[in-house]
């Protein structure tokens, strides 16, 4: 059976990811840093009948992503990467000429560091499989929206970091996938105060990425809207 590891996947798209896979037979490493949540979701995998593995951490440290893989060759290989596990920064969202710099490196830890460290921990699996890496990206990695300058730069970053490593490692698929505005946690932090109830559910996104992993779609950057009413 095929096996993915998740990251934040206690919650919103992570875990819509997770269950969705689960489903249609994939074994999961999964990761949170809230445990009562991700113990439940592990609940969840396992009443579907899938091998799981649930890691509580942080993917800032070594030896949490070491944990991640380590779980994975366990499993016997590692198809998947989701890199969803992400930080949204201060909130209120700062302007720049405001934006605390240690906030912004700790952004930056979670946001780009962190994903690249575990995609080098796991290349090994990944090229053994001829596997995917797929990291969260989001509109603000492209579009200059006010008050999004932390954020919305790192997941530039990370964008550049999967081109760059679509081109190191032809033989693996590397995405970035954006899923446009969600009703998640992290949204609503975005937007304290505001009602967000118009935005999707995470669990509209996850069929299109599904499309997108099921394709044969070279490395790149793709919108959830891109699939919508694919075939």
């Amino acid at each position: 059976m095929p096996v993915a590891v998740v990251t934040g996947a206690s919650r919103g798209l992570g875990r819509a990811i997770a269950i969705d896979l689960a489903r249609d037979g994939w074994d999961l490493v999964i990761d949170g840093r809230d445990e009562p949540l991700l113990q439940d979701v592990g609940r969840l995998l396992a009443g579907l009948g899938r091998r799981s593995r649930t890691i509580v951490g942080d993917v800032t440290s070594p030896d949490h992503r070491a944990a991640l893989v380590e779980s994975a060759g366990h499993f016997g290989s590692l198809d998947l990467l989701v890199n969803n596990a992400s930080t949204l920064g201060p909130s209120p969202l700062p302007r720049l000429e405001d934006y605390p710099l240690a906030a912004l490196r700790d952004v930056y830890e979670v946001n780009v560091i962190a994903p690249l460290a575990l995609i080098q921990g796991a290349l090994p699996l990944l090229r053994r499989s001829h596997g995917t890496v797929v990291s969260i990206s989001s509109d603000a990695a492209v579009e200059g929206y006010e008050g999004w300058g932390g954020y919305g730069s790192s997941k530039a970053a990370l964008d550049q970091v999967q081109h760059v490593l679509g081109a190191e490692e032809p033989r693996l698929r590397i995405y970035q996938f954006d899923p446009g505005d969600m009703r998640t946690a992290m949204h609503q932090a975005a937007f304290p105060g505001e009602d967000i109830s118009d935005r999707p559910e995470p669990e509209s996104v996850v069929a299109p990425l599904r499309m997108l992993l099921e394709s044969d779609a070279r490395s790149g950057r793709y919108r959830a809207e891109d699939w919508v009413g694919q075939p």
